[in-house]
């Protein structure tokens, strides 16, 4: 069968399905935005890494109802409300998913958490999903800490 995926009382075009943190040499951070709380679990929950580490960024996404175009992912890094990294990554452009595939993956390239003494602390971060037509298909919002240690 290679129907369009999602349901027809479902307007979104994009549905961010899971976003995850792929560390080098430690197990990976995962959350499941299928789940209608994790946003807010996110929200109010910390994402821990050690200084230093080595990570990627892997998202999982359904395309529905009609072909999106140079969909992105943005992202904007503030400490004590200065803003210290932005991003903005492209995910390409994609046709509806099908029951033959279910989901696209993209990962975006190694990063390098910051280190130093100087640079451990709380990072807010602000994210979203928009495509060329300036649709912004999620946005969202979590917290970081970077430590010395995974303790």
């Amino acid at each position: 069968m290679t129907g369009s995926m999602g349901e027809p009382d479902d307007m979104r075009k994009v549905v961010i399905l899971r976003l995850e943190l792929i560390v080098k040499g430690h197990k990976g951070i995962a959350i499941d935005l299928e789940n209608p709380d994790a946003l807010e679990e996110l929200k109010n929950q910390p994402i821990t890494l050690k200084e230093g580490s080595l990570y990627k960024v892997r998202v999982r996404f359904r395309i529905q109802h009609e072909i999106i175009t140079g969909l992105r992912y943005l992202q904007l890094v503030k400490r004590r409300g200065i803003r210290v990294d932005k991003s903005d990554d492209i995910c390409g452009s994609y046709s509806p998913n099908t029951m033959d595939n279910p989901y696209y993956e993209k990962t975006f390239l190694e990063e390098e958490a910051p280190s130093g003494i100087i640079a451990r602390g709380t990072y807010d971060v602000s994210s979203k999903f928009i495509d060329d037509d300036k649709i912004n298909h999620l946005q969202f919002s979590w917290t970081l800490n970077i430590k010395k240690s995974w303790d």
